[in-house]
């Protein structure tokens, strides 16, 4: 497998809740939680373009799964994500801690640009200096096209939705700041009743999210699963500044190939 191909199997980072444009807690996602996503060439999930609310923040997931002996498997990963006022969005994920998924010690830090201004995304490799293009798809009224771990993990969420029936509930948390910007809370917790998976005892899955109307963007989200354990997402050292144009253009010396051509909606 070449490692362009592990990247993009192995992304499927928290980057997914942010990058472009998630929306308000309580819509868009199910409660089995917005970071599993599978992204490409791309900076950020597909969705209507923000304009005029740059920032650049440090994104931290920090995953912790409890075994059945009692053992804990942590999992740390830090990505920089950032926006200009025109929309685009830009990605650094550091590839570190997650090479033994690959069974690739020696994975590469990946940069995704989402320009949509020039219709492009682009996925970098600084260590070779090579960069993938592809175009850029504005999502119909039924949403971009998922590859396929993407749609069964849409498809998953969708049987524990069923399996819970209306056992579903949703609760506002109020407001707070959080790294200097005014979120929204919601707390969505799915209960899976006894026998209804084969389970003996009933099941809750408990989603809550920070949703920042300035930024238009989720600034915090915690998400805790009985079977796959908890997992933190947030946002740090957040700056309201004007990222660097430059950020969002492939650098002179690189190697452009061209990627798989998109299909849906230009």
């Amino acid at each position: 497998m070449s490692i362009r191909m592990t990247l993009v199997g192995l992304l499927a980072v928290a980057i997914g809740a942010y990058g472009q444009n998630p929306p308000p807690p309580g819509r868009g996602h199910g409660p089995g939680g917005p970071g599993a996503r599978f992204l490409g060439a791309e900076a950020g999930p597909p969705g209507r373009v923000v304009k005029n609310a740059p920032y650049s923040a440090d994104m931290i997931t920090e995953s912790t799964q409890t075994l059945a002996d009692g053992n804990h498997i942590r999992q740390n990963t830090t990505s920089r994500v950032s926006r200009d006022s025109e929309g685009r969005t830009r990605a650094e994920q550091s590839l570190k801690g997650l090479g033994a998924l690959a069974g690739n010690s020696n994975l590469p830090n990946v940069i995704f640009i989402n320009d949509p201004v020039a219709g492009t995304n682009y996925a970098l490799n600084p260590n070779d200096k090579t960069a993938t293009r592809s175009g850029w798809v504005r999502p119909g009224r039924s949403g971009p096209p998922q590859n396929s771990a993407a749609k069964g993990g849409g498809r998953r969420n969708a049987a524990y939705r069923e399996a819970a029936g209306g056992n579903v509930k949703t609760e506002s948390l109020g407001r707070q700041t959080i790294e200097g910007v005014v979120a929204d809370g919601t707390r969505t917790t799915m209960t899976i009743p006894a026998g209804q998976m084969g389970n003996e005892q009933a099941i809750q899955i408990v989603t809550e999210r920070w949703y920042s109307a300035e930024l238009q963007t989720i600034v915090l989200s915690k998400h805790s699963d009985p079977r796959s354990g908890e997992t933190i997402t947030r946002l740090a050292n957040i700056s309201r500044a004007e990222p660097s144009h430059t950020l969002f253009e492939v650098p002179s010396d690189y190697k452009v190939g061209e990627g798989e051509r998109p299909r849906g909606k230009q």
